[in-house]
């Protein structure tokens, strides 16, 4: 995708589907969604207003693939950022409960069918979380997340014997299937990689231990992460950090993007700065921008570490 400065964008947020940390954005002109790669570039946006527009959904291309999709009305978002319209037609918002007898649309029913794989992945504050993935999407769903160690537990048949298995482990271990990005990304300014080894040996060490009591055959593959997000998932590579101190949903800003962890990214907003910042491209999901030639408004953050 080439973008065009001073053209609006609607900001659909980052992908990890081709192996590679994408932005997705959907051209308002035209509707045409296109994606670019973020590490090693520099952005330049300005948030066009505060209104939040739909991210439409994802279609599937055949029984094992789906692609994303821009919204055909450029509509307002409602529930779960997205429009009614484009609401009805995602298939994907039963997943989480066809385990359950619910409704099961045929794309979505063959899509499940796949074999499945069961995970653990911890993050950096230490928590841990119990997780599933289609075959199809094995490491871009870990990639995608953003966690700092991961681990494959077992493969199930399908894609609803895995969610059995997935709220066994939480029933009997505790283990949450949902980690807050807020607290995703304040923990990666600072933490110990030691402790979230120990975290995740331990959840992981429980988690075998409980399949097998439920009869369960298990593994222990460790997820490898892509090179473009060791920097983030290394403090030491990276020691001078800092949350970046402003509000990317409204003004201009302006950054060069070094590594990026799920929608994580570690940026520079000028090549003499020491400091390097934490935030979420994903924050932005949903609104209109403009790409040029923008910087970030100034900040104390560097001075107020010495």
């Amino acid at each position: 995708m080439q973008l065009e400065p001073d053209r609006r964008y609607l900001w659909h947020g980052v992908t990890w589907a081709t192996g590679r940390p994408t932005l997705l954005l959907a051209d308002t002109t035209t509707g045409t969604l296109g994606q670019i790669e973020v590490v090693g570039r520099h952005l330049g946006l300005k948030v066009v207003d505060s209104a939040r527009f739909c991210t439409s959904r994802y279609a599937f291309t055949d029984t094992v693939h789906v692609v994303p999709l821009s919204c055909p009305q450029q509509a307002l978002a409602e529930r779960g950022g997205q429009c009614a319209n484009c609401l009805e037609r995602d298939d994907f918002r039963f997943a989480h409960q066809i385990h359950q007898g619910g409704h099961t649309p045929p794309a979505l029913a063959a899509y499940m069918a796949q074999p499945h794989w069961l995970y653990i992945a911890t993050f950096a504050n230490a928590v841990s979380k119990v997780g599933t993935a289609a075959a199809s999407r094995r490491k871009s769903r870990l990639d995608e997340q953003g966690p700092i160690r991961a681990t494959y537990l077992a493969q199930a048949p399908d894609g609803r014997a895995v969610r059995h298995l997935e709220d066994a482990l939480s029933r009997e271990l505790g283990l949450t299937q949902a980690i807050r990005a807020t607290a995703k990304l304040a923990a990666l300014v600072s933490f110990d990689p030691g402790h979230v080894d120990d975290a995740h040996a331990k959840a992981v060490d429980q988690a075998i231990t409980t399949l097998a009591a439920l009869g369960i055959a298990s593994e222990r593959e460790a997820w490898l992460p892509s090179a473009e997000s060791c920097a983030v998932r290394d403090p030491r590579r990276s020691p001078e950090r800092a949350l970046y101190p402003h509000d990317l949903r409204t003004g201009e800003h302006g950054f060069s993007i070094e590594a990026c962890s799920g929608p994580h990214a570690l940026a520079r907003l000028s090549a003499g700065d020491e400091i390097l910042y934490v935030l979420d491209l994903n924050a932005l999901k949903g609104h209109r921008v403009l790409i040029g030639n923008y910087a970030s408004p100034p900040t104390t953050v560097q001075e107020s570490l010495f």
